[in-house]
């Protein structure tokens, strides 16, 4: 290899280094740079796909579906009070009605979505700049929501019309569904669904793993279960209080059946404001910051523990393989 230069006090002066030294010199160089935020992913570990798609489908089931069973009825009063024309009662019996049909397509879904969203994100951070981190958490989240869509919404369809007391069971509302609405009936809303759930997840992903990476750099250590919980919270609740109006059109949109009340998006927001008044797009705000911060909590902060664990296990062959060949 042949001489470094090195500039000193605007001096030059040459220095011929090993190979080791070089390797060593470079290895200080780019050590000290440290990657953007990543769930549970070793720092200094090759970047496996396979295993991180796997750690994300566990890990992602995981926090959706405790998520899903400890807030289930705050999300079912929240559906309520938005699908309440008026001053309408809100009825707080069968606050679980829907849950183990919902569950199913949560685990799924959530699995999905982690699980499409950790290589996506490693691999665009190795593309970007580190100056558009944000660019790649941000398109990350938005594929995975894509790809979890598929799974959310007929399960979302389903869950809402249960909640509103349409339906006794998941299986007799896919069932009567599909029957009367055809199988686009089980995607009803889809348009809205993607409008409001692609902003979403892009923004809350992206203030969670930029405010930890902030959090991370400016401590110069890991961040604890409780932080990530926090972080988690405040990045849920404002995500949750931005897009509430984009909320309050889905959920109009799942609801109407084959009654057809609006013909679109455009129409739905017209017809509420027109017959309720602008603040029904804020309808059911609340219950929903609620919601999704305390759910922010609890899903980062199962998914940030899954994944170290899993990342433990991964790591004791390896330490065992190690002792073995010493």
């Amino acid at each position: 290899m042949g001489p470094l230069t090195l500039a000193i006090d605007g001096k030059s002066s040459s220095m011929v280094l090993s190979d080791d030294s070089t390797v060593k010199l470079r290895n200080q160089q780019f050590g000290s740079r440290k990657p953007f935020a990543s769930v549970g992913i070793g720092e200094e570990k090759p970047f496996d796909f396979f295993q991180t798609l796997l750690d994300g489908i566990i890990a992602g089931g995981t926090a959706g579906v405790v998520v899903e069973t400890a807030l289930y009825p705050i999300d079912t009063i929240k559906t309520r009070l938005q699908a309440a024309r008026g001053g309408g009662k809100i009825h707080l019996k069968g606050l679980y009605s829907g849950l183990a049909g919902n569950l199913a397509g949560v685990l799924p879904a959530s699995a999905t979505f982690v699980g499409v969203y950790e290589p996506t994100k490693h691999k665009l951070l190795k593309l970007f700049p580190e100056n558009l981190s944000a660019v790649a958490h941000l398109t990350a989240a938005a594929i995975g929501g894509v790809a979890a869509s598929l799974i959310r919404v007929p399960t979302e369809v389903v869950k809402q019309r249960m909640q509103t007391g349409q339906f006794a069971s998941a299986p007799d509302a896919i069932r009567l569904i599909a029957s009367r609405e055809g199988f686009k009936g089980l995607f009803a809303g889809y348009k809205s669904f993607l409008l409001r759930d692609l902003p979403f997840d892009a923004i809350q992903f992206c203030i969670y793993e930029q405010l930890r990476l902030g959090y991370k750099l400016a401590a110069k250590r890991d961040l604890n279960d409780p932080e990530n919980a926090v972080i988690g919270a405040f990045s849920g609740a404002l995500t949750g209080a931005i897009t509430t109006p984009l909320d309050v059109i889905k959920t109009r949109l799942m609801l109407q059946g084959s009654a057809i009340q609006y013909k679109g998006i455009f129409d739905c927001v017209e017809t509420i404001i027109r017959d309720e008044g602008p603040s029904a797009l804020l309808k059911g705000i609340g219950p929903r910051v609620l919601w999704i911060g305390i759910g922010g909590s609890i899903f980062f902060g199962v998914l940030e523990s899954t994944k170290r664990l899993l990342a433990q296990r991964h790591s004791k062959p390896n330490q065992h393989a190690e002792r073995k060949q010493d």
